[in-house]
């Protein structure tokens, strides 16, 4: 079982295969892709760390609830810790889905669908920078 922000939730374990890809978009328009992030769920936090192990972004504080069998997260608070160094990342807006459930199941008034222990993130910082995440769980723990 994992919390976030006091909601309760099963989510399977399962094989750890780093499958994970996150886009940054800059406010002058550059992106950076990094595939093969790992993504990491440690009691109410998602850690998520690019494949080279140089760089993780951590979401430590969000307002979660259930919607059907989906887990809805609203994250106020990233930190990127790289080189050694911890930096806070103001966010203005962002949206965290997960599936918990050992089934596909599809976003509410949406086309998209997550695989079981799949992540859907998309924030905003209140730089103007952009950051997309989609992937799988890799490891959960308490």
């Amino acid at each position: 079982m994992i919390v976030l922000a006091g909601v309760m939730v099963a989510v399977p374990s399962g094989p750890t295969n780093a499958s994970g890809t996150i886009r940054i978009q800059q406010t002058d328009g550059s992106t950076k892709t990094y595939t093969n992030v790992r993504i990491v769920v440690l009691a109410d936090s998602m850690m998520i760390t690019s494949s080279d192990g140089e760089g993780t972004l951590v979401l430590g504080k969000a307002a979660c609830t259930k919607v059907g069998e989906l887990l809805r997260c609203l994250p106020y608070d990233a930190t990127l810790e790289q080189h050694g160094q911890a930096t806070h990342i103001p966010l203005k807006s962002g949206t965290v889905w997960v599936n918990p459930s050992s089934t596909t199941q599809q976003l509410t008034l949406s086309s998209t669908q997550l695989p079981p222990r799949g992540v859907l993130l998309s924030i905003q910082t209140k730089a103007g920078t952009y950051v997309s995440l989609t992937g799988v769980v890799d490891r959960i723990q308490k």
